[in-house]
C-alpha cells in the first residue's frame, strides 16, 4: 500500500528470514500453529487508516443507539438467548477489504463486524517476534491511538479481569486444544494467569459455575466466552447438553455477554447507510431481487467462518432459501489485488480490534490483524500451495 516501502520490504526479504520466522513462532507453543502465517505485513498509509476509524465511529454511533439494540432483539435466536445481558460489548471487531474507488485510488470497504473476540493477545506476539526477523520502518506501530504493547496488555487485563482474581476466571470454548486458535488461548492464558476450559468441564451447581483445577473445585465468576453457539450446535447431544447453563440464570460475569455476538454481526450492515459500507439489505424485504444479482452476495445471518455464504447469487438459488428472515443480501466488494509478490498480487483484508473499558463512555481502536490471500475469497481453502497469503499484521503509519 505504501509502494516504497513494499520495494524495500520485498528486496530485502529471504526465504531463510522467513523460514527462521516460522519456527521463533512455532517454538512459542509447539505443535499448536495450525494456521499459515505470511511473508510480510501490510504497510498501511495515515490517510486510509483514518478511513477505516472513521467509519468505525460512524457505525458504532448507529449499533449503540437504543433504537438499534431494541430492534437487534430480533438477531437473537430465542432458543439461543442468555440471560443478564450487560449494557455494553466488551469487544468490537471490523474487518476490511482494501479496494480500489472509481478513481482507482485505494479505499476501505467494510466486509462485516463482530461484537466478540479476536486474537488479541497473539496479535501482540506474533509481531514482536516478526520484528526480530525483519527490519521496520520508522515511525510506523501496529497499535492505533497511541496504544504501546505494555498499555494494550493492561487494557486488555483490565476488561477480561475487571479487578477479579484470575483464578476465578476462565476463557470458555468448546474443546479448546482442537481449535486453529489456540495459540490465542495459550496466550490469553500466559498473560492474564486465567485457566482454559471447555464447556464439558463446567460443573453447574444451581446457580454457581465451577471447574477443576489441581483436583480442587474452583468458582467461577468472570467468563471469556470464546464459544461460537453455531459450532456448539453441530455436537453431540450430551455435549450440547453441557452448554445448557448458557441459556440458564448462573451466577457469573460474561466478557463479553453471549447475545453481543448476535446483536453486532451481519445482521448489523443493513442498519449503516455509509460510503464505506456495501449496500445490505435483509432477504426477506426484498419484493423483487435486482437485476444484477452478479454484483450480490448472499450470507446466512446465523454462521460463522464464512459458511454457508452464497457468492454466485442467482434468482433460483435466493428462491430456494426458505428461511429468506435469516439472510442478508450485500453488495460485493471486489478487493484489490495490491501487494506485491514473487509472483501473483495478493489481496488484502484488515481487522481493528476495538475494546471497550469498563466506565468510559466509547471503545477504543488498538490493535488488528489482517489476511493475505490470492484466491477467490479470503481462507485456507481458497488459498492452498500459494506463498505470501495467510495470517499477518498492519504496520500503521503514525
Amino acid at each position: 500500500m505504501i509502494p516504497e516501502l513494499r520495494k524495500i520490504f520485498n528486496e530485502q526479504f529471504s526465504d531463510e528470514k522467513y523460514q527462521s520466522y516460522i519456527q521463533e513462532l512455532k517454538n512459542v507453543y509447539p505443535g499448536h500453529m495450525d494456521f499459515r502465517i505470511a511473508e510480510t505485513p501490510v504497510f498501511v498509509p495515515k490517510d486510509f487508516t483514518q478511513k477505516m476509524l472513521d467509519t468505525c465511529e460512524n457505525i458504532i454511533d448507529v449499533i449503540t443507539d437504543p433504537n438499534y439494540i431494541a430492534k437487534s432483539d430480533a438477531a437473537i435466536p430465542k432458543h439461543l438467548k442468555v440471560p443478564a445481558q450487560d449494557a455494553r460489548p466488551h469487544f468490537l471487531i471490523f474487518d476490511f477489504a482494501v479496494c480500489h474507488n472509481k478513481t482507482g485510488d485505494l479505499e476501505p470497504q467494510l466486509i462485516e463486524m463482530q461484537g466478540f473476540p479476536s486474537l488479541f493477545a497473539w496479535h501482540a506476539l506474533l509481531p514482536e517476534i516478526a520484528h526480530h526477523h525483519f527490519t521496520w520502518p520508522e515511525n510506523f506501530s501496529i497499535y492505533l491511538n497511541g496504544f504501546n504493547q505494555e498499555s494494550y496488555f493492561e487494557l486488555l487485563k483490565k476488561v477480561i479481569l475487571d479487578g477479579e482474581d484470575p483464578e476465578h476466571v476462565i476463557l470458555l470454548e468448546l474443546f479448546p486444544h482442537r481449535q486453529k486458535t489456540k495459540v490465542d488461548f495459550y496466550a490469553t492464558r500466559d498473560l492474564l494467569g486465567i485457566n482454559i476450559v471447555c464447556i464439558t468441564e463446567i460443573i453447574q451447581e444451581g446457580k454457581h459455575l465451577f471447574y477443576i483445577k489441581d483436583e480442587k473445585k474452583i468458582i467461577i465468576k468472570r467468563i471469556y466466552n470464546r464459544v461460537i453457539f453455531d459450532e456448539l450446535l453441530q455436537q453431540p447431544k450430551e455435549v450440547q447438553e453441557k452448554g445448557k447453563f448458557f441459556q440458564e440464570e448462573v451466577d457469573v460475569e460474561w466478557v463479553p455477554h453471549p447475545n453481543w455476538f448476535y446483536r453486532i454481526s451481519k445482521f448489523s450492515l443493513p442498519f449503516i447507510k455509509h460510503p464505506l459500507v456495501p449496500k445490505t439489505v435483509f432477504l426477506h424485504e426484498l419484493n423483487t431481487f435486482p437485476t444484477d444479482l452478479h454484483n450480490y452476495v448472499a450470507k446466512p445471518l446465523f454462521s460463522f467462518a464464512g459458511h454457508g455464504v452464497i457468492i454466485d447469487v442467482t434468482n433460483e438459488a435466493l428462491n430456494n432459501i426458505e428461511d429468506k428472515e435469516n439472510w442478508i443480501l450485500q453488495r460485493k466488494v471486489t478487493y484489490a489485488p495490491i501487494i506485491e509478490t514473487p509472483d501473483e498480487k495478493a489481496k488484502v483484508e484488515i481487522r481493528l480490534f476495538y475494546f471497550w473499558e469498563p466506565g468510559t463512555p466509547r471503545p477504543l481502536a488498538t490493535n488488528n490483524l489482517a489476511r493475505l490471500s490470492k484466491g477467490k475469497m479470503i481462507g485456507v481453502d481458497y488459498n492452498k500451495d500459494k506463498s505470501w497469503v495467510g495470517g499477518s499484521f498492519c504496520l500503521f503509519e503514525q
